[in-house]
């Protein structure tokens, strides 16, 4: 009996391994961003990762000393930016957008996003964890 529960047991162990990695801490927005930071980036995608549970823009800034900058930003799910008209092909490398989110309290050159807009007009919602990233009107925000 004792081996039968031994052997259930390591089965069950067994077949959650693989989902032991996705099985990550997660935060909240005030524990990780600063609303008191906001940051308004214009530069060019380098990388797009439309992954669970946060999908991330990454993105070269062109400093105002003329040096670069490879930004990430945090944004919500895919399935989220899948909704707002988002994919691989909609946002290439090489895309030229504007990013309106806040900034990482670590100070590292990372934030989160409430929307990023192509530079003829058009604004995404990140459908992320900052407020104003579902599309609904924060009082006090910016509004795109």
């Amino acid at each position: 009996m004792r081996k039968t529960i031994r052997v259930a047991v390591a089965a069950v162990a067994a077949a959650l391994l693989p989902f032991a990695a996705a099985v990550e801490g997660h935060h909240s927005f005030a524990a990780a961003f600063d609303e008191n930071k906001p940051i308004n980036l214009e530069g060019t995608v380098t990388f797009v990762e439309l992954v669970n549970p946060h999908s991330w823009i990454w993105m070269d800034v062109t400093n105002e000393d003329g040096t670069v900058t490879n930004w990430g930003m945090e944004g919500g799910p895919p399935l989220n930016l899948f909704r707002n008209g988002v994919t691989r092909d909609t946002l290439p490398v090489g895309s030229e957008i504007r990013i309106f989110g806040y900034q990482a309290k670590s100070g590292e050159d990372k934030g989160v996003g409430v929307f990023f807009e192509y530079l003829d007009g058009r604004k995404i919602f990140m459908g992320g964890s900052a407020p104003g990233a579902d599309g609904n009107p924060v009082p006090g925000l910016p509004q795109p």
